[in-house]
């Protein structure tokens, strides 16, 4: 394996939307009678989305593990999907609460459709891989490059081109879900791919000597890539105390899995019925912040300074028309202030 470079229509998202909702046994009645999460009930419920691998899960798996939810005074329901577009949607269509984003996503509550509610983990998973014999991006001009559109794979992606001078156009992109990718790459039936780590796993266990074009680390000097967890702005104005309430269970999570790494991905693989070992390559692959130290990196403007870059990024790549503050949209004062109560 070498490197060039050091260094994821309306009714279709809708049918998606409900797919992924029933998948998690979430009924219709589950959805509209949930109960008033700020009439003062017990247990009010949530509704949290997660994608199915190390980062997306695993605060939820601890969650459940712990018995954080009941500590916390709250009843959680945690539909999967298989990426955070489909999740901010469902978001806006209030069919859920609370999500989970990669970086490659951030540009959509950047531009109001909603809220970060906590940053979840620094990532460096995502690279640009290319078959056999493709050694650098320049290679990959006009050939087929297989991306999950709106995730960090696409993210990775056009950094990579952009480093070598190129553009998007330069190349066939072909627009798939993350399991497709898979797919197609290990088949050859696309020349390269922007992806991440676990599925690239899976990937060299059929093409063991894949190249590796560009990884996070190639660009950690222009921009961060945080994952996070992402909040409906509407159920967050309607049910302050509830919010807090999901804020301190994410803040003892990230605690637990930062003391316990080996352990959660222990934990997550059991929620997920997975490998072990995929989830235990997965956690490499990212920083796990506690919640203090997300605490003094909210307070002293890290976290606002990461979310700028993304969105300078996101504008140069078409996503954005502008520049959004992100005091706007992150939910870092009351993430503070729930490690206060």
């Amino acid at each position: 394996m070498t490197r060039s470079i050091r260094a994821r229509g309306t009714a279709a998202a809708a049918a998606l939307i409900v797919a992924a909702l029933a998948l998690a046994g979430c009924s219709a009645s589950a959805s509209g009678d949930k109960g008033d999460a700020g009439s003062g009930e017990d247990s009010p419920k949530v509704r949290f989305g997660y994608i199915a691998d190390f980062n997306g899960a695993s605060l939820l798996a601890i969650a459940d593990d712990q018995d954080l939810w009941k500590k916390h005074g709250l009843e959680v329901e945690t539909p999967v999907f298989t990426n955070g577009p489909l999740q901010i949607q469902a978001l806006g269509t209030n069919d859920l609460d609370f999500g989970y984003i990669g970086p490659g996503a951030m540009w959509l509550p950047a531009s109001g459709q909603a809220q970060v509610a906590s940053i979840n983990s620094l990532g460096n998973a995502d690279r640009v891989i290319a078959q056999p014999g493709i050694d650098s991006i320049e290679e990959l001009k006009g050939k087929k490059v297989a991306v999950p559109e709106g995730t960090s794979g696409d993210m990775i992606l056009t950094m990579a081109l952009k480093s070598a001078g190129m553009t998007i156009d330069d190349v066939q992109k072909v627009a798939m879900d993350p399991s497709t990718v898979v797919a197609a790459f290990s088949s050859g039936q696309v020349d390269a791919a922007g992806i991440w780590y676990p599925l690239i796993d899976t990937i060299e266990k059929q093409v063991p000597d894949l190249e590796i074009l560009a990884e996070n680390e190639d660009f950690s000097d222009e921009v961060a890539f945080p994952s996070a967890f992402v909040a409906n702005p509407a159920f967050t104005k309607e049910h302050p105390e509830t919010t807090e309430k999901v804020l301190a269970v994410l803040r003892d999570a990230m605690d637990y899995r930062a003391e316990n790494l080996d352990d959660t991905v222990k934990i997550t693989a059991t929620m997920l019925k997975g490998d072990p070992a995929a989830f235990a390559s997965d956690a490499k692959n990212a920083k796990y912040l506690t919640s203090s130290e997300l605490d003094s990196l909210t307070e002293d403007g890290t976290v606002a300074t990461w979310l700028t870059g993304l969105n300078e990024y996101f504008v140069s790549a078409g996503k954005l028309k502008e520049a959004t503050d992100a005091s706007t949209y992150y939910l870092g004062d009351a993430f503070v202030a729930a490690g206060k109560k």
